[in-house]
């Protein structure tokens, strides 16, 4: 049967002529385009990077710590990815607009971008600081915040003068990393709850206001995944944040008792929950906006 022949969904023969079907290369998905991720040395953001890079991005790498930035940007470069390495602390109010920068001057295009930058701090409410409370916000939400803002300027602009040229802009994207904490709640992280709840927000919001512009803002709301901050607490691994010692993962008793909790009956890695963030970011998900997709092993 003839492409001018079928019908879609109750389309016309005539609509689907106007609109022939785009062949997707399901493994150069993100071929030719610039991507952002932040919290990009370690667990989900590394593997984000190393799978976008896989699908022919060019990728901006950022993440607080230099020397983890550099070491997973130089992995990426000997796999024959593109990648350009910017560590800064996301939560200073100067990071955003030197990544965006960055990313234009270095690669002249930006077509997603993935807050992923985040860690946990916590600890029941009637014990919780100030400070405690305001980094999670800072972190999970202000910091995603500034850095749409900082790109909405050339995401904006570029959308109108392709809309003014071609009749549409091209599709782009926006993917906020959240966790069932932020849609559920989870006994000892009020803070972190707050900014991840927070994000989906932003989420919902920003994909009405920027439908105009043809991009997509979806949220991945991810359980238990094995990285820093779900690890047997007992390894005794910390980072340091302004003056604070903080104490990463949790209890290995109480990962036990996640995992029999999970229909999978364990974790996911890294690069299963990438999956995710690739989907939100590629021409697969164009028609979809607005989104959270819990990630989560069937719980």
């Amino acid at each position: 049967m003839g492409a001018s022949t079928v019908r879609r969904g109750g389309a016309t023969a005539a609509h689907q002529a106007a609109q022939p079907l785009r062949t997707i290369n399901l493994l150069q998905m993100l071929e030719g385009k610039v991507a952002i991720i932040t919290g990009a040395a370690r667990g989900i953001g590394r593997a984000c990077a190393e799978l976008f890079a896989a699908h022919g991005a060019r990728v901006v790498l950022s993440d607080i710590d230099s020397d983890p930035t550099h070491e997973a940007a130089a992995q990426i470069r000997s796999a024959n990815g593109d990648v350009l390495a910017v560590p800064g602390d996301v939560t200073s109010a100067d990071f955003a607009p030197r990544l965006i920068k960055a990313a234009l001057d270095g690669y002249g295009r930006i077509d997603a971008i993935v807050n992923n930058a985040g860690y946990t701090w916590d600890g029941t409410i009637h014990k919780m600081s100030d400070e405690q409370w305001q980094a999670m916000l800072d972190v999970h939400l202000t910091a995603p915040f500034r850095i749409i803002r900082a790109a909405s300027e050339y995401l904006r602009e570029t959308a109108k003068r392709e809309k003014e040229e071609h009749g549409r802009a091209s599709a782009r994207k926006i993917v906020n990393v959240s966790s069932t904490t932020g849609t559920r709640g989870n006994a000892g992280q009020t803070n972190y709850a707050a900014g991840k709840a927070g994000i989906v927000g932003v989420t919902k919001t920003l994909a009405k206001e920027w439908g105009q512009f043809n991009i997509q803002v979806n949220a991945v709301a991810f359980g238990f995944i094995e990285t820093r901050l779900t690890q047997a607490k007992e390894s005794g691994e910390r980072i340091a944040r302004e003056a604070a010692d903080i104490a990463l993962g949790i209890p290995q008793a109480n990962r036990e008792i996640a995992f029999r909790m999970i229909p999978l009956g364990r974790g996911g890695t890294p690069e299963e929950a990438a999956g995710a963030v690739l989907f939100f970011s590629s021409p697969l998900s164009d028609y979809v906006s607005g989104q959270v997709l819990e990630v989560t092993g069937g719980l």
